[in-house]
């Protein structure tokens, strides 16, 4: 919003060769470029001055002249045709008639510009004694600032921001979206009474950025926003083992140079996550994170960062193999016993192969015979020597 200031000093009353310079609306009025402005000039005793003679004049600056800026003598003034009003105020510069009858002679100046700033004079020179107002105006050029990204990586953006031709100097700052001004590094000129701005800062994060600018003198404060995307994936977490015994392992997951922070777990096969100790440090701006916990069975154990801001995760496993010593001695003796029994098998079923064929045959003791038939053995008899005679 364009703001208009209108500061008075205390009532100074000091005498000025034979006249009186009054300090009634002396002070400072505050535009930005491009405004209008009412410039006070009144009488105290509201006489009516329609036909008194009043001039208003800006005083001189630097290398420039004084100007004339609105002559008025009993109905003749510069706006209805008499000569002599500085080319700059031509066709810019009103009064109020009717505001004449109350000893008004304010005047209004349209379409400010910051070169109208200076000291301006309001003279009655035939009043008796003579007075004169005196008031200052700044004029204030206020330009939206421009910004940009002058350079970026995966991990950061130099942001630039350019405040030109600006009077009052303005004061120029970068801010984060939570309103904390940034670091940066400002270069300033001045031309033709202008200031020309330059702001640096280097961002790490993805934000909404904003450039400000404020002209206190002026009450302006006007800003350009900028939104950055740094695309600073995490890279691949680094896993290993830092010791073991026969029943756990200690693991540690190490994220280096994340932005932005990550959230890093350790995650079980099943997904399940596991109680850890986490470090984190911060270093230029980036963050590096140790992840370490402890595991007792055999698994393959996965640790996985993510960047919730960039939409970013990625992970690396590493399979544990827990050697617990009672859990080893049973795996063992199950391995063989069924080894045996996979030995035995095998015997039992040659051994009735050879038999079947002939190639084995199975003396049974003579001793046995009165307990079972002569013919159980009478066949494997034959077959062991059958040239053999056979007892009666």
């Amino acid at each position: 919003m364009f703001g208009v200031k209108l500061q008075f000093n205390s009532l100074c009353l000091c005498l000025v060769l034979s006249g009186i310079t009054l300090g009634l609306g002396q002070g400072v009025i505050s535009v930005t470029e491009g405004s209008e402005v009412v410039l006070p000039c009144s009488l105290s005793t509201k006489e009516n001055i329609e036909f008194k003679l009043f001039d208003w004049k800006k005083a001189a600056q630097k290398d420039q002249p004084r100007k004339e800026v609105f002559f008025y003598d009993a109905g003749d003034h510069y706006n209805n045709g008499r000569e002599g009003q500085s080319e700059e105020f031509k066709g810019r510069v009103f009064f109020s008639q009717d505001e004449l009858k109350q000893g008004n002679a304010s005047i209004t100046i349209r379409n400010t510009k910051w070169t109208d700033s200076g000291n301006y004079t309001c003279d009655f020179p035939r009043l008796q004694p003579p007075q004169r107002f005196q008031i200052e105006l700044i004029v204030g050029a206020a330009p939206k600032p421009h910004v940009s990204i002058l350079d970026e990586t995966d991990d950061w953006s130099l942001l630039q921001c350019e405040v030109r031709g600006a009077f009052p100097k303005p004061e120029v700052e970068w801010r984060g979206s939570s309103g904390n001004k940034l670091p940066s590094v400002e270069t300033t000129t001045e031309r033709d009474g202008k200031f020309y701005v330059t702001l640096n800062t280097t961002v790490y994060k993805t934000d909404k950025y904003r450039c400000v600018s404020t002209q206190t003198t002026i009450n302006h404060q006007i800003y350009s926003e900028i939104h950055v995307v740094i695309s600073g994936a995490a890279p691949k977490p680094h896993v290993s083992i830092l010791d073991e015994t026969t029943g756990w392992s200690l693991l540690q997951c190490e994220v280096l140079g994340a932005l932005p922070k990550p959230e890093v777990e350790w995650r079980d096969s099943s997904g399940n996550k596991l109680p850890s100790d986490e470090t984190t440090t911060e270093r230029d701006g980036k963050f590096y994170v140790t992840l370490n916990t402890t595991v007792d069975k055999t698994d393959k154990y996965r640790c996985v960062s993510t960047q919730t801001t960039i939409n970013h995760q990625i992970y690396s496993e590493i399979h544990v193999v827990i050697s617990d010593s009672n859990t080893g001695w049973i795996v063992g003796l199950v391995v063989l016993s069924s080894v045996v029994s996979s030995i035995l098998v095998v015997a039992g079923v040659l051994l009735t192969v050879l038999v079947s064929k002939g190639c084995l045959s199975l003396n049974c003791n003579k001793d046995d015979k009165k307990r079972r038939p002569l013919d159980d053995c009478s066949q494997s008899e034959k077959l062991q020597d059958p040239e053999t005679p056979r007892e009666l």
